[in-house]
């Protein structure tokens, strides 16, 4: 009964009548109240989907039979503790996310080993991730974003099977693990955006071979852009593309500005975004090897040197933003080849020379390229030093300004007329002044006139 418009509380008699059942899924109503201890029912229920209610009050225990428990988008509150009473050794699937849930996350975890799908996001969560979650070692997705967690992230390296890490908008520290990349080979999706991380960014995380999404943007990290990132095959095009079937659910990236929420289309994004963070260094050439990437952000640190020069082998970038860094160095002409962007931004860095031309890089406004002082042509300026213009020298009075003016290319001067009227000169009187002087060369030239007339007549 799915979104069936209702509207009145479950009578509590209801669960004695539902012995018999399988399948309960009244999702996508607006029913309020709170859920009794199920564990003391005679229920048998495998699949239970509540989301999308009104349902308040603190988590029960549940049947021991229950696999898929979806609880998402209510108003349940307080701590997870009486959620623990569940004995349901085949549960796979737990959805909690956008609730008011509260306190820190149990350390139940090791009841639950056949979770594959795992989601507490969106709640009041804090204190420290427990360790029992390394106890999951089936699970595929892990999302606990949006909440109060802090601490270290613990150890998962067991958790082999796991697709999608998500535990952005926390207020985890330490430095990112070195487990990550040689463990969760079949990682997809590794986001831990604004959390207090600190440190380097680990080469380790290059031995992700089918990671699609990096984003460790608004954190505290330092030191070089790793060069090994083309080692990341899903970015680049030294192997061909692996099908990965399982199921990724639902991952919020900024794409082209906008919060987005991806879902199977997630797998066809290629996107790393480590944004406002303190990196230094150059942009390693290295970059340009990641010939499937779609989206790069590396905007707000502290990058420096050159751009490389063979940028314009990202054919597939739709999204390049490298704005408030200290780039230098002219725009190589290559980014003329980045005919798929939707969005560009080269803002305050310390850029300079000619924006090279393209149909695609002269179509984005003028602020894409501000805060560059040295940078000159369109859309940023008309012309830049050097180039032929109309415009013309001042002079000292303006009659002469006029005059210029009127010259129209500025070619003609002062000096064009003097030597065109010495050239007239010269010219008539060598010719002229020779028939006036010499007799004989006169009688010539006019005998030679009379023949003429007398031809034609």
């Amino acid at each position: 009964m799915t979104n069936a418009e209702i509207s009145d509380s479950i009578p509590g008699k209801f669960w004695d009548l539902s012995s018999s059942f399988v399948v309960l899924n009244l999702s996508m109503n607006q029913i309020p109240g709170k859920l009794p201890n199920l564990s003391t029912k005679n229920c048998t229920f495998r699949y239970f989907d509540l989301s999308s209610n009104l349902l308040d009050g603190p988590l029960p225990p549940f049947p021991s039979s229950v696999t898929i428990l979806r609880l998402s988008q209510n108003m349940f509150s307080g701590p997870l503790s009486y959620f623990c009473e569940t004995e349901a050794p085949d549960l796979y699937d737990l959805d909690l996310s956008d609730n008011q849930l509260s306190g820190e996350l149990p350390s139940c975890w090791m009841q639950f080993r056949r979770l594959f799908f795992l989601n507490m996001a969106k709640n009041n969560l804090s204190g420290k991730i427990s360790s029992s979650l390394g106890y999951l070692k089936d699970v595929v997705l892990l999302r606990l974003q949006d909440n109060k967690l802090s601490g270290e992230l613990p150890s998962l390296e067991n958790c082999t099977e796991l697709r999608v890490v998500d535990l952005g908008a926390n207020k985890l520290s330490g430095k990112i693990p070195t487990w990550i990349g040689p463990s969760l080979t079949k990682l997809l999706v590794l986001r831990l955006k604004s959390n207090e991380f600190y440190g380097s960014i680990p080469s380790s995380l290059c031995s992700l071979p089918a990671l699609h999404v990096l984003d460790f943007s608004k954190n505290n990290l330092s030191g070089a852009l790793p060069p090994c990132l083309p080692n990341i095959t899903a970015y680049s095009s030294m192997s061909p593309e692996v099908k990965d079937n399982s199921e990724v659910g639902f991952v919020q990236l900024v794409w082209k500005g906008i919060l987005i929420e991806f879902g199977e289309n997630l797998k066809l994004l290629r996107s790393i975004d480590i944004s406002s963070n303190n990196l230094s260094g150059d942009i390693p050439e290295s970059v340009t090897s990641l010939l499937r990437l779609i989206s790069l952000n590396l905007s707000s640190n502290n990058f420096t040197g050159v751009l490389p020069n063979n940028f314009g082998q990202l054919e597939m970038l739709e999204s390049l933003d490298l704005s408030r860094n200290q780039i230098s160095g002219s725009i190589p002409p290559s980014f003329s080849s980045l005919h798929f962007l939707g969005v560009l931004d080269l803002s305050y860095n310390n850029l300079s020379g000619r924006i090279p031309l393209s149909t695609q890089l002269q179509s984005f406004n003028a602020s894409q390229f501000t805060g560059n002082l040295g940078l000159c042509g369109q859309p940023l300026t008309p012309e830049c030093p050097g180039d032929v213009t109309t415009e013309y020298p001042s002079v000292p009075n303006g009659s002469g300004s006029d005059k210029n003016k009127q010259d129209g290319d500025g070619l003609i001067s002062l000096g064009f007329y003097v030597s065109l009227a010495l050239g007239f000169i010269i010219g008539f009187w060598s010719v002229c002044g020779t028939l006036v002087l010499k007799t004989s060369w006169r009688y010539a030239y006019f005998r030679f006139i009379d023949d003429i007339k007398a031809r034609i007549m």
